[in-house]
């Protein structure tokens, strides 16, 4: 079977991913391998556009983790206004919403961006997205809580943080 050049990248991008998961883990707290499939499909929309892959920090998800927790209690999707940037989402009640759900959700945005402009096409959000592939954030930590209502809420924030004005993710 020959592969293209195409499909060697994607191999290549989904070795180095699995590497760089394999460096943290934590007996308390979920692990970088819970969220395996989040950090792909971060790489994968990277990749999409030629950029580099992100790696998950443990020090980044511990914030993560801590806000999610603070959220709890009323699964509000309100900024933490923190160092990084973030992310956020919110899943039905009693619905499975993992982490993944919420970056697919994420990168379907892809289409509402106008790189030519950088802007969002008129009515549509697309600052998800961009904060995804943005090329200056290398490392990015996930969480998600089930709320007091029964919702689930969830949130990956970036180091460096994305979406400065005026300047393009990539």
């Amino acid at each position: 079977m020959k592969l293209g050049s195409s499909s060697i990248s994607v191999m290549s991008l989904l070795i180095i991913t699995m590497s760089s998961l394999l460096i943290h883990t934590s007996q308390d707290s979920p692990t970088p391998r819970d969220f395996l499939m989040t950090l792909i499909n971060h790489n994968l929309a990277r990749a999409h556009v030629g950029v580099a892959h992100i790696v998950w920090n443990e020090t980044v998800a511990a914030y993560a983790r801590d806000y999610a927790e603070k959220r709890a209690a009323d699964c509000d999707l309100i900024h933490s206004r923190g160092p990084y940037g973030e992310n956020l989402a919110m899943g039905p009640r009693g619905g499975p919403f993992v982490v993944d759900d919420a970056v697919t959700m994420w990168v379907g945005e892809e289409n509402d961006y106008n790189y030519a402009s950088n802007s969002c096409q008129p009515r549509k959000g697309c600052g998800h997205y961009t904060q995804v592939i943005w090329r200056k954030s290398v490392h990015v930590g996930c969480a998600r809580v089930i709320c007091d209502n029964g919702g689930t809420f969830i949130i990956c924030s970036y180091d460096p943080p994305g979406n400065i004005i005026g300047e393009r993710p990539y």
